[in-house]
């Protein structure tokens, strides 16, 4: 795969699920035979939520900061927390908090700040590719107990970190348009060629001769995206690569910029199906991917349309058997504008009218990934014709289309391009960084060095 970025690996005690379901340490049992009586072993009792697994440049990182996180996931991808579950993600949680410690503290040597806005605006974007209306995943943090900070402070370190890099990178931060011409030369010579747009999960390891337990752990992911857990958060949560921020998509990428294993997989794999590799093995880590999308480089003909929609509010949700006199007036009113609208700007003047509670200009629009309902109501109406009333619980939606084209959707815009070639700096910095970073930390285990005796 493309340059990753490192973290530290360690190894905590065992836990497993006792046959009533309880959580317990797997440990021998000892018996005292001056009562009569079993007594319960120091490794026994329940570990408190202030313990000290780690000290990280004189950071600890305690239980809770492990528990915390994942439940984060769990309550955040929609999966039960079980003790179970919690004992396959500890070993993992516990690496990645201790890299994200190193890059907390790089960041604040810095004095970089991250401000909320940033958050709250990466927030809202994994609710948005995810399909979860506005601050549904906050919510539902609250409701299950775990604190928003948890999911801040990850967001914090993703954010702040890309500015590190962006400090490291200096003036090879920017992509010059020699650059961007050298790689649009580059790709005519790839014509006919295939492509592929990609999700993935990047889990390091850390001793390629014992990568038992992370190799477990991505099966354990594997697992769970398999039962329907949103590969974007589970990405942004536990994904090592750079790509995490952005859900791990990796965007279009050829086959001789991916590792030979991961293009012998993705072959194999249906495309925009939602299917989940096997963990795939390279250098540094395993990798689950998804395929997006799949095309052939300067081939990609489709269809593309620009509207502009009016959207009527109703003031209560539309029962069928008990319209109100407010809703039956909206769709005699929708009705009139449908026989007098003859322009897009008309009907963005309408839907400004009504408070624009949908936006009046979506974006072009490909036909071909639109559901086979709105593609086939675009495809059949002439320009400037607004549809039929668009009937729905909240509201009346009406669309006139204002143009249409074929385009070759393999084509790269110089952005796209530039893009690209920044992300592979970014990749190789973070690695050298994260390299760094980790052969100067002081980082004390001390949950083994307590079973040790130390």
């Amino acid at each position: 795969m493309r340059l990753r970025s490192l973290t530290l690996a360690c190894s905590l005690a065992a836990l497993t699920v006792s046959s009533s379901g309880t959580l317990a340490l797997a440990a021998p049992h000892h018996t005292h035979s001056a009562q009569g009586k079993t007594a319960v072993p120091q490794a026994m009792q329940p570990e408190p939520d202030d313990m000290i697994l780690k000290i990280v440049n004189g950071v600890p990182l305690t239980k809770r900061d492990v528990d915390n996180r994942g439940k984060l996931f769990a309550l955040s991808t929609g999966l039960p927390v079980n003790p179970e579950l919690m004992a396959r993600l500890r070993p993992q949680i516990v690496r990645q908090l201790v890299d994200e410690r190193l890059r907390t503290q790089e960041i604040l040597s810095r004095h970089i700040n991250v401000p909320p806005e940033q958050i709250a605006a990466a927030i809202a974007g994994i609710e948005k590719r995810n399909g979860m209306p506005e601050n549904a995943l906050r919510n539902k943090l609250a409701e299950d107990g775990v604190s928003l900070t948890t999911l801040i402070d990850q967001i914090r370190v993703q954010i702040g970190w890309v500015q590190v890099l962006r400090q490291e990178l200096g003036a090879r931060g920017r992509v010059s348009a020699k650059e961007i011409a050298q790689r649009e030369e580059a790709l005519k010579r790839e014509d006919g060629r295939t492509e592929y747009n990609l999700s993935e999960i990047f889990v390091k390891v850390e001793d390629p001769r014992h990568s038992e337990e992370e190799l477990a752990f991505t099966n354990t992911i594997i697992q769970e995206l398999r039962k329907g857990a949103p590969f974007p958060i589970v990405a942004a949560q536990f994904s090592e690569s750079q790509t995490a921020l952005d859900g791990g998509s990796m965007g279009w990428v050829q086959e001789d910029e991916l590792d030979p294993a991961v293009v012998n997989m993705v072959k194999q794999m249906p495309v925009g199906a939602g299917a989940i590799s096997n963990p795939i093995t390279v250098p540094g880590g395993f990798v689950i991917v998804t395929v997006n999308a799949k095309r052939v480089i300067g081939h990609q003909p489709g269809h593309v349309a620009s509207i502009r929609q009016a959207f009527l509010p109703f003031d209560t949700p539309l029962n069928p058997a008990q319209v109100t006199p407010q809703q039956q007036q909206t769709l005699q009113k929708a009705v009139h504008l449908a026989q007098t609208l003859s322009s897009c700007d008309e009907v963005a003047a309408v839907n400004k009218q009504y408070g624009e509670k949908r936006p009046t200009d979506p974006g072009e629009l490909q036909l071909e990934r639109l559901n086979p309902q709105m593609r086939d109501l675009l495809l059949s109406l002439p320009l400037n014709k607004l549809s039929r009333p668009l009937v729905s619980t909240d509201g009346i939606d009406m669309i006139m289309v204002c143009a249409k084209k074929e385009k070759n959707f393999a084509d790269r815009a110089p952005s796209e391009i530039a893009d690209q070639l920044m992300n592979e700096r970014v990749e190789q910095t973070a690695r050298q960084l994260d390299s760094d970073l980790h052969r100067r930390a002081m980082i004390v285990d001390v949950h083994a060095s307590k079973h040790k005796g130390v």
